[in-house]
């Protein structure tokens, strides 16, 4: 499974997501691939991010197994889940 965290550095949020990613990896030992929605497009049209940060977690065909949008970040136990 694989779990992506897509947002712009230097945002009003972007502090709050860099330290739930820490705290994520500190945490639980895993770390979450980050990508920036500038540098891909096409990947973030192809899943419909249009709102930052999001987190996609993509089954093994690239399908979307859950998703999290907004400022809001979701509880690490489940996104954790997806991970397993």
């Amino acid at each position: 499974m694989r779990v992506i965290c897509i947002y712009r550095d230097n945002q009003d949020y972007s502090r709050s997501v860099f330290e739930w990613l820490e705290n994520f990896r500190r945490q639980t030992g895993r770390e979450i691939e980050v990508m920036n929605p500038d540098e891909n497009v096409g990947f973030c049209e192809a899943y419909d991010v249009v709102e930052y940060p999001t987190i996609l977690a993509l089954g093994e065909r690239g399908e979307v197994r859950a998703s999290w949008r907004g400022r809001e970040l979701p509880l690490m136990n489940e996104v954790l889940f997806y991970m397993i």
